[in-house]
């Protein structure tokens, strides 16, 4: 909440001084709206004593007390935050009450204070309600957990779990928290981490999250976090400290609410001493103490803020973790995304798919040697080519060179292993065109200064990247891949994704120009792993690591994180943010048009303060459930068809 608006309460205060947070589950746990309540009861009865011709006495007591319940809910802050020098909303309604009790409206004053303090009930039973919704991913950390200990099954609580203990965790158990797998193997349901309905297969060496409900299998898992620090913690600790980030439509409502608050309270002042001179002083200063009610600015500084922790809330249940205000608010204005291909529209398991080899070799000696030169490298392609060799000789003097190949020295004679152009094909060049152009990465093994083969390794397009293509191209996104592989091999996976515009050979440095230019026509989001593409995530709108349940690395790099692997997530989170910022907007704009309308008819007399205060209060009400309406998750529509899906089909047909 701002300081502009004066909406905000001081939280209660524990014995040490410290803030403690109250959320309550309940309309009625909500202190606001009991005091609210009572204040209606009195109101209701002074009203009805009225008909029935009470005394003056006994109509004034009962709307007094009716004043004096209502308006406990926002005066004594409203004096706390003045003597701090700050000016608020509340300043506005105190001032208003006051004055009406000092024309002898007691009534309207009951009424004035009756109404905000429903205002402030609703709100802050709106933000405990979206902020309990990310606090419930807590509750699925089990109460016990089995750990062995000494041979022995002992049960503790999460928080006295230590890393290095083995947790055993049975078919249909909770996992306490992060750990890996020593021994068993089942299929664990992230559903409620990760948005992904199918079940994660998993066995020994697997990561497993807080959270995890075990399938059917008896595992035994080592901790490698504690109950504080695991994934699930993580998210809940960076969301709630990432809130107070602003959005820009946040930013907005600031700069409007900071100087209307005196602005109008130096309007209503000229109003009461011009009126006073020109004409009878009472109805002037009464109609000044009415501009300032219907000039609250208390539905535009509450709208985003309700809007932003109930959007946020619901992305965590949808596998995304959105950090803040301001990527939020990024995310709905996001018109063009670039993908990174490896990791995110691949599925980051690469396999060798094809050897080609050279006169008088073969395919085992092609492999042989280029296993040894790859046992020595970090690149992702070492991973397929180990993987597809039993065993292999020994490398020495291995040396990388950038953005080309490895070099080295195998039984004494140097080898390489390269991309095509830094090793020349020769008789190999109609295979390795032909393996680029099957959307493979080609690389070639010379040895002892004769080339002997090549080896196609393709990293396959995940089976849900050409749907989520066409919902992003079906709901007006422009999409582009990213990738640093060859352009042959880019352009046969964009073409089988469904992507035609497509940036290849691009080094780091590339792809955040790349990014920067599709920035000047359009707001873009760059979708990559967090890590290899930190310079284009931190040059786009708003960067969105895939798959970073767990990373933590990715969670603090990236504006979003999708927690999942199920890219699908993509278009869902991009839909969601559009339409939590198109609430806001909505928010916003009727705020500023309920100002700009009640001030002057307020100030020439049209509307008295009891019609104000219900207009201006029932626009609070309704900007607050509207907000509120963020935290609703649309569920996936089915995919449009689209003629990359359409020919996928034909060639599986084909195929078949």
């Amino acid at each position: 909440m701002t300081d502009a608006c004066g909406c905000g309460r001081d939280e209660p205060e524990t014995e040490s001084g410290e803030s403690e947070e109250h959320e309550p589950e309940r309309l009625w746990e909500v202190s606001e709206l009991r005091f609210a309540a009572a204040s209606g009861v009195f109101l209701v009865a002074g009203f009805i004593a009225g008909l029935n011709d009470a005394a003056g006495s006994v109509v004034v007591g009962l709307n007094a007390v009716a004043l004096v319940l209502g308006a406990w809910t926002f005066v004594p802050n409203t004096l706390r935050r003045l003597g701090k020098g700050k000016i608020g909303v509340g300043t506005l309604m105190t001032i208003a009450a006051v004055g009406a009790v000092v024309l002898g409206e007691v009534a309207e004053a009951a009424t004035l204070a009756f109404l905000y303090s429903i205002s402030e009930g609703l709100e802050e039973y709106a933000v405990a309600r979206t902020r309990r919704g990310l606090r419930a991913l807590l509750s699925l950390v089990p109460a016990e957990a089995t750990v062995l200990r000494d041979g022995a099954q002992v049960t503790v609580a999460p928080e006295e779990l230590a890393v290095r203990d083995v947790l055993l965790v049975r078919p249909g158990e909770r996992v306490a928290t992060d750990g890996v797998i020593r021994s068993g193997r089942t299929a664990l349901d992230v559903s409620a981490l990760t948005g992904e309905s199918v079940p994660v297969e998993a066995g020994p060496g697997d990561t497993v999250y807080a959270g995890s409900i075990n399938g059917t299998g008896v595992l035994e898992v080592e901790v490698t976090t504690t109950a504080e620090d695991n994934s699930l913690a993580r998210i809940v600790n960076i969301v709630e400290a990432e809130q107070s980030r602003k959005g820009d439509a946040q930013r907005l409502a600031d700069r409007i609410a900071k100087p209307l608050v005196p602005g109008i309270m130096v309007l209503a002042a000229v109003i009461a001493v011009t009126g006073s001179l020109l004409g009878d002083p009472a109805t002037w200063v009464e109609r000044a103490l009415v501009v300032l009610v219907a000039a609250s600015p208390c539905a535009l500084a509450i709208s985003v803020p309700v809007t932003v922790v109930a959007a946020i809330g619901a992305s965590s249940r949808i596998g995304a973790l959105v950090k803040g205000g301001a990527a939020l608010e990024a995310l709905g204005r996001i018109r063009a995304v670039a993908l990174d291909k490896t990791g995110t529209l691949t599925r980051n398991e690469p396999a060798v798919v094809e050897v080609a080899t050279a006169a008088g070799q073969t395919r085992e000696h092609v492999l042989d040697i280029a296993a040894a030169l790859e046992a020595r490298s970090e690149h992702p392609l070492a991973r397929a080519i180990l993987a597809a060799v039993a065993d292999h000789r020994d490398a020495v003097g291995v040396e990388a060179v950038t953005g080309a190949g490895l070099t080295g020295t195998v039984d004494g004679r140097p080898a390489r292993l390269g991309r095509p152009g830094w090793i020349s094909a020769g008789d190999l060049a109609a295979p390795v065109a032909q393996m680029q152009e099957s959307g493979a990465t080609a690389v070639l093994i010379e040895y002892d200064g004769v080339v002997i083969g090549a080896v196609a390794v393709r990293d396959d397009l995940r089976a849900e990247a050409a749907e989520v293509v066409a919902r992003l191209q079906a709901g007006g996104y422009q999409v582009a891949m990213l990738t640093g592989d060859n352009e042959r091999t880019a352009a046969a996976l964009a073409a089988r994704a469904g992507i035609t515009e497509v940036y290849a050979d691009l080094r780091p440095e590339d792809k955040s120009t790349i990014v920067h230019r599709l920035r000047e026509d359009r707001p873009t989001a760059m979708v990559g792993d967090g890590v290899n593409d930190a310079p284009a995530l931190a040059t786009a709108d708003v960067g969105i690591a895939m798959g970073a349940m767990g990373s933590d690395v990715a969670i603090e790099t990236a504006d979003v994180a999708l927690m999942g692997e199920d890219l699908r997530h993509l278009p869902h989170t991009l839909s969601h943010a559009r339409r939590a910022r198109s609430i806001m907007l909505q928010n916003v704009g009727l705020s500023i048009a309920l100002i700009a309308v009640l001030i002057p008819l307020a100030a020439f007399g049209v509307l008295g303060l009891a019609a104000v205060v219900l207009v201006h209060e029932v626009a609070e009400i309704f900007v607050i459930g509207n907000g509120v309406r963020a935290g609703r998750v649309r569920p996936l529509p089915p995919a449009p068809a689209s003629a990359a899906m359409l020919a996928a089909e034909r060639a599986g047909v084909e195929a078949r």
